[in-house]
């Protein structure tokens, strides 16, 4: 049984940081491109960062390139995303999901967690 687990979520001031991570058992992690998403109150889910399975190849949305990096440990079957410079409008559930081919499409991806709560305030 899969099970794909957030964790690092949190309140944090504008300005601020957080590192999320997630762990997925239950597959072979290095075998899956990973994905970070968001869904904010009233809104759709979109996609933030998304990452190959060698880590040589990552995608950010417009709004959060240059200020989140996305990277993955396949020794340790972890995935980051480091957030920096954070915004209230970076305020949301994030979720992590595992593809088991390359792809950004989050219809595409196969496992998901059940999310860790971000929060900026201004």
């Amino acid at each position: 049984q899969v099970q794909v687990v957030e964790s690092g979520g949190g309140l944090v001031q504008a300005g601020g940081s957080l590192r999320l991570s997630c762990t997925a058992s239950g597959l072979i992690f290095g075998d899956y491109a990973m994905g970070w998403f968001r869904q904010a109150p009233g809104k759709e889910r979109e996609g933030v960062a998304c990452i190959n399975r060698s880590g040589g190849v990552a995608i950010y949305a417009d709004s959060v390139r240059g200020r989140f990096t996305i990277s993955r440990d396949n020794a340790k079957g972890t995935l980051f995303l480091q957030m920096n410079s954070l915004r209230p409008e970076d305020t949301a559930m994030y979720y992590c999901a595992a593809a088991a081919l390359w792809t950004t499409d989050q219809y595409k991806y196969n496992y998901w967690g059940q999310g860790t709560q971000v929060t900026v305030s201004s």
